[in-house]
Formats: structure tokens, C-alpha cells, sequence
């Protein structure tokens, strides 16, 4: 049993807080085992399957679309530029702002890997079967639209 699975007591649930958290997790390391052989990290997975359209973003607005604080996105990126999968560009709109791209490496590693993710994922739901499938979406949409106090 996982470490955040440990029951008190002999009847005791795990929480519900505790399922998600190993759920997330154990989604990220299946698609960590696609995207390791490639030497791609998730988190950068998320940032070029986000830009792979070829519309830049700003930074705040790729943070809103990836669920990262602006900090932790900047590392991101600046690690992304350094290898070549992102650049950054002045917005042609407004020359105070920078919008940040997928470059044509990027491009290409996300060309690469999406049949593999989009398979992982589908092998995801398919453990479920299509209506547990649904009805877990559904439930998991319903509790993301309904932020806690």
C-alpha cells in the first residue's frame, strides 16, 4: 500500500484528496515513460502540446493554460529556449509584450510523441471502460467547475 494510503484505522478510506493526488500521479508516469525515452519531462510536454498550433502566447496566458505559477513557468521556459523547443518573440500587436512560441524542433518532437500520448491516454480510459470512463470525466469536470471556498 502507498505511503499516502496508509489507513489509521482498519476501516478507514483513503481520502479523497489522497486518491486524486495518486491518480495524477500515476497518469504523469505513464506518459513519463513515453516521454522520457525522448528526454521530454511532462510539465514541457504540457507547454508544446499547448503552442504545437503555432499561435505564441503570453506568459500569463500559458500559465493560465498549463496550471503553473508564472515563477515556475519562466524556468520552464527559459530551460525550453535553452534546448531549442520554444523561443520567445516580441508581440507584433504590442511591443511591451513577449509571446513565446514552439519552435520547428519543438514542432517536430510534438509531431513525434502525439500518437504516443494520445495512445496512453486512450489506454487510460480504455482500463476504465467507456461509461466508468464517462462518468469519471464527468465527475472530475464537475469538481474542477466548483472551486472549494
Amino acid at each position: 500500500m502507498s505511503s499516502n494510503r496508509r489507513r489509521s484505522g482498519a476501516h478507514d478510506a483513503p481520502s479523497l484528496a489522497s486518491l486524486l493526488s495518486e491518480a495524477s500521479r500515476r497518469a504523469s508516469a505513464d506518459l513519463e515513460r513515453v516521454l522520457g525515452p525522448e528526454g521530454l519531462p511532462v510539465d514541457q510536454w504540457r507547454v508544446l502540446e499547448r503552442l504545437a498550433d503555432g499561435r505564441g502566447l503570453t506568459m500569463s496566458a500559458l500559465a493560465d493554460e498549463v496550471e503553473m505559477k508564472l515563477p515556475s513557468l519562466s524556468k520552464l521556459i527559459d530551460r525550453m529556449v535553452g534546448s531549442a523547443l520554444v523561443q520567445r518573440a516580441q508581440d507584433p500587436a504590442d511591443q511591451r509584450r513577449v509571446l513565446v512560441y514552439v519552435s520547428d524542433i519543438g514542432l517536430e518532437k510534438h509531431r513525434l510523441l502525439r500518437h504516443r500520448v494520445r495512445r496512453t491516454r486512450h489506454d487510460l480510459e480504455t482500463r476504465l471502460g467507456d461509461e466508468r470512463g464517462r462518468e469519471l470525466r464527468r465527475l472530475l469536470e464537475d469538481f474542477l467547475r466548483h472551486p472549494g471556498a
